[in-house]
């Protein structure tokens, strides 16, 4: 479980992020000092604020601006790349069509996906087959949001590595079997206000959740969220919802369930939600990291050693751990 922590930390990650080429950047001082944070952070929330990641803000602005152009289109138009099973559920959601515990849940999406060919992992990445579906309208969106993804993918690699460090180990603990080949989801996302137009499309609007309360899937998540609308709370261990109010230029870290069972709980994915209460629609774009999708993951045997010898979690294969989850988060 998470502490009684009061506050999401900020850290400052550009030493590492310069530094993580090095094959022991331990020895920099300023690097065991972020070290030092994530580890704290990662124990006792499981959330946190990162800066000096590297990404321009000016490139975080216009992800969620085109984003925003996007949500902005007639519903007839977005609903060119509905999502649907035969898409390997990629693609446009409307509001409502998320369901998060049984509940729709008040938002709006594009759902995109490492691409996976077919037989690729035979029948355990059957379902999640397909080609991401991107909309012509806004122009340059497929190429924007690829770039980005790159950008993400890398930038969630050496957070990764600096939490290997953390727990001990080495700094690519994380890669080869378990991460070597890092799937990915991506999800873009908008929350209408409730007196919003958009939440006339939901079908049975009994609730103001933008997203029920959970917890992530993978290993980290990177959250791109508006400047100016706080929506996104965290669970900490008294049941009290902190805000993760948006700090400009950073992103919102948080734990997913892989991480944790890697680190044998040492860890948390802690539980959190989304309320937009703001009288403005809210753009939220959230890269998740993954495992291999045919990973096996189970408590690494550093961290068994360190959090009392004994493995809390059984094994978990993440692409069924996934497709799990993603056949039954959507009315289509």
């Amino acid at each position: 479980m998470a502490t009684d922590f009061i506050s999401i930390p900020l850290i400052d990650i550009s030493p590492l992020v310069e530094k993580w080429d090095d094959p022991n950047p331990t020895r920099d001082e300023r690097v065991a000092e972020v070290v030092q944070q994530l580890d704290k952070a990662c124990r006792e929330a499981g959330f946190f604020y990162v800066k000096g990641h590297g990404i321009p803000d000016s490139v975080l602005k216009e992800i969620r601006s085109i984003s925003r152009q996007f949500f902005d289109l007639p519903y007839e138009e977005k609903l060119k790349i509905k999502l649907s099973p035969a898409t390997g559920y990629r693609g446009y959601q409307r509001v409502g069509e998320n369901i998060t515990k049984g509940v729709p849940d008040m938002h709006e999406a594009i759902d995109c996906y490492k691409e996976v060919e077919p037989g690729m992992y035979g029948g355990l990445g059957e379902v999640m087959e397909g080609c991401n579906k991107w909309p012509s309208d806004p122009p340059r969106f497929k190429n924007l949001m690829e770039d980005y993804v790159s950008r993400c993918t890398d930038l969630s690699r050496k957070i990764l590595r600096g939490i290997a460090l953390a727990l001990g180990g080495p700094l690519d603990m994380f890669e080869g079997k378990i991460a070597g080949d890092p799937f990915w989801v991506f999800r873009i996302i908008g929350y209408p206000s409730v007196s919003h137009p958009s939440s006339k499309q939901m079908p049975d609007a009994k609730n103001d959740i933008g997203c029920g309360a959970h917890t992530d899937y993978g290993l980290l998540t990177l959250v791109n969220q508006d400047d100016d609308i706080t929506a996104l709370q965290v669970r900490n261990i008294d049941g009290d919802w902190i805000l993760a109010e948006p700090v400009p230029g950073t992103f919102v870290c948080n734990i997913g369930d892989m991480l944790k069972i890697l680190t044998n709980g040492l860890y948390e994915s802690t539980v959190h939600r989304v309320i937009n209460k703001s009288a403005k629609f809210r753009v939220c774009v959230a890269y998740f990291y993954e495992t291999n999708f045919d990973a096996v993951v189970q408590p690494v045997e550093i961290c068994v050693q360190r959090s009392g010898g004994a493995k809390k979690f059984d094994e978990a294969v993440y692409g069924k751990h996934l497709v799990s989850k993603v056949v039954n988060n959507f009315v289509v």
